[in-house]
């Protein structure tokens, strides 16, 4: 019997008892739509912690205040802790020579107008050195200059969601937009970010310099008088970045006064290393999620050698007049082994049609990024055939075995 008779032979006897197969096939098509979905999901999850990667940069440090010690044991929020200054960052910037990049930021909430238009959005005060930093590109205009920063001139950089809803399809640059009722420059327009692993629209921003964020809009600091929030700072390419932080623990520990055995008053946080914490997570989470979708095909699978064992009992008659008319023993066995791949992939590809879909209802409903890997559905398919190979063997062996003349006279 040719492969192409069995498979032929194994759709009609799969047609003829449509609802069993269904049944049995049932198995096979969730084992395979969860690891379509699952691994998806997973693929999807790590793009965007890469993509997210080269975005901050992989030589990225962000160095911010610790929480206010607020006596009896009481702490506020982290970042609360007495701020540093641009001193810092110069002293940074200027005894590690491995920081190449760095700005201090000063941040909060301003309402814009322009043309006419409100809108309110997060204002940061930088220097010029932080577009560096932060791998962030000017697609109009330009950037700050020294001159700017120490001056504190009003100039502006806009994200594209503030263009957007202020300025439409024009162009901003040299047009003025108050900022608090402060009129500023436009000088240049930020290229896209998109939104943060966390949801945050990253284009919903405005720069400005550091001392005109402090003097014009959001006010000093009774405690320190040139402040900022926090640094950024990039890391040369050929440094080990662990070895730089260390630098920068050891000068500002010196710089704020922090004694031996003290708890520092500040942590610098390596954020390249934190996202890939988070990924080698989301790997494991994965891990177990696909195991899971793996214990469904072998449940599956035994589905299929139990009804494939109840296909022979029920044949036994047929199987006995086929060998009776000249049908080799392995014939039947191919027969019966056909059947159940045929079982078995066509679950498959069910269940991939229900993955692809169910990804894509799951990133709708859920806003997850997804990726379906062509080489992931093509190994579920042929997990799927594996299944009905090995539980489909012994039920097929077992129909080849049997004796002609006892299958005949099987009632």
């Amino acid at each position: 019997m040719s492969i192409w008779t069995a498979v032929r032979v194994a759709f009609l006897a799969l047609r003829l008892n449509a609802l069993r197969s269904i049944l049995a096939m049932l198995g096979i098509i969730i084992g395979v739509a969860s690891v379509i979905i699952m691994v998806s999901i997973s693929t999807g999850a790590k793009r965007e912690v890469e993509k997210r990667i080269q975005e901050l940069g992989s030589n990225l440090l962000m160095v911010m205040p610790s929480s206010l010690d607020m006596g009896g044991g009481r702490q506020s929020g982290a970042g609360t802790g007495r701020p540093f200054s641009e001193s810092d960052v110069v002293a940074i910037r200027e005894q590690i020579p491995d920081v190449i990049a760095a700005s201090g930021t000063v941040r909060g909430s301003a309402a814009i107008i322009a043309m006419g238009l409100n809108w309110t959005t997060t204002v940061y005060g930088v220097n010029e050195e932080y577009l560096a930093v932060r791998g962030w590109s000017i697609v109009d205009g330009r950037n700050f200059i020294a001159s700017e920063i120490r001056s504190g001139a009003k100039v502006a950089l806009l994200g594209h969601t503030v263009i957007e809803n202020l300025f439409g399809d024009a162009s901003p640059v040299g047009s003025v937009i108050r900022i608090k009722n402060t009129p500023f420059q436009v000088i240049g327009v930020l290229g896209e970010k998109g939104q943060s692993s966390m949801g945050r629209d990253n284009d919903d921003v405005i720069f400005v310099p550091t001392a005109t964020a402090r003097n014009r809009l959001f006010g000093g600091n009774n405690v320190v008088r040139d402040y900022v929030q926090d640094m950024a700072l990039q890391v040369s390419d050929n440094a080990v970045v662990s070895e730089v932080q260390r630098d920068v623990e050891d000068l500002l520990r010196v710089r704020r006064g922090v004694k031996t055995g003290e708890k520092d008053s500040f942590s610098v946080r390596n954020l390249a290393e934190f996202i890939q914490a988070r990924s080698a997570t989301q790997n494991t989470l994965s891990l177990l999620l696909a195991s899971t979708a793996a214990i469904s095909l072998i449940v599956g699978g035994i589905g299929i050698m139990n009804i494939m064992l109840v296909s022979v009992t029920e044949r036994t008659r047929e199987i006995g007049l086929r060998i009776a008319l000249g049908a080799r023993r392995k014939d039947i066995r191919n027969q019966f082994l056909v059947e159940s791949i045929t079982l078995c992939v066509v679950g498959g590809l069910i269940g991939l049609s229900i993955g692809a879909a169910g990804s894509f209802a799951v990133a709708q409903m859920g806003q997850f990024p997804i990726s379906i890997d062509p080489m992931i559905s093509l190994s579920a398919l042929g997990s799927a055939a594996f299944v009905g190979v090995f539980f489909g063997f012994f039920p097929a062996q077992r129909a080849a075995r049997m004796n002609p003349i006892d299958a005949l006279r099987y009632e």
